[in-house]
């Protein structure tokens, strides 16, 4: 009995000090403020855009009429020109149509039966379809289509001469990347390879009489960097 009443007045005591050292007690403290995470950035490739472009080729082209080939010799040199294109977007795959138009001297001559034939790339335009996978606002494509080269080429010696030029219909492949680095603004790094064909581009006469029809091969390895501006895409932002 005595120990129920001791258990008792201790309970009391516990009870009547509880507001006392709850006073005592550290304000419980505040819960973490809280953050929102930060967002990746939204890109959207949708929409017209311009450029521009530059860079250099390298390549191969051949002279041949119908007895003698001038065999294939190296090419090379720089261009520089215009884009326009337009771009859809679903999710995050792009598609696109794209052309361009460059002033170009990519150029090579080799001795050809004791002459020297020439050729040269003086202009490229080319009309292509894209396809890329955008990862927020960097876009890798792969790319071809259509290629048309004002080619000249000659033969000077003393065997035989002739020049002359053509507008010259071919293929071009290619891929690249496109990275959109602020509103509005994105630049690209591009590679083509673009083959010609062969064509008949000029008439050669000889020295001791007669005249041959020359065709001209050509290809080329194209490496260029863009800048583009996109109209009313190319969003580029985030929270």
């Amino acid at each position: 009995m005595k120990k129920i009443l001791l258990g008792c007045v201790a309970i009391g005591a516990l009870a009547a000090a509880a507001p006392a050292l709850a006073a005592d007690l550290p304000p419980a403290a505040a819960p973490a403020p809280y953050y929102k995470a930060p967002q990746p950035p939204v890109s959207g490739w949708e929409g017209f855009y311009i450029g521009i472009e530059g860079g250099g080729g390298w390549g191969r082209a051949e002279q041949t009429d119908p007895g003698f080939s001038s065999g294939h010799f190296n090419t090379s040199g720089a261009l520089v020109g215009g884009t326009i294109g337009y771009n859809w977007q679903m999710n995050n795959i792009v598609l696109g149509l794209e052309g361009d138009g460059s002033w170009a001297d990519i150029k090579g001559s080799t001795g050809c039966g004791g002459d020297t034939c020439t050729a040269n790339l003086d202009a490229l335009g080319t009309f292509r379809g894209r396809l890329g996978y955008a990862f927020g606002n960097v876009l890798p494509y792969v790319t071809g289509g259509l290629a048309v080269g004002d080619l000249h080429g000659s033969e000077s010696g003393p065997f035989a001469v002739g020049s002359g030029s053509g507008t010259e219909v071919g293929w071009t492949v290619g891929g690249g990347l496109e990275w959109m680095f602020m509103p509005s603004w994105s630049i690209k790094a591009e590679y083509l390879y673009t083959d010609l064909g062969n064509h008949s581009l000029f008439t050669d006469t000889f020295a001791g009489g007669g005249i041959a029809t020359e065709s001209e091969k050509f290809n080329a390895n194209i490496f260029r960097v863009g800048l583009n501006y996109h109209f009313g895409g190319g969003a580029y932002g985030g929270d």
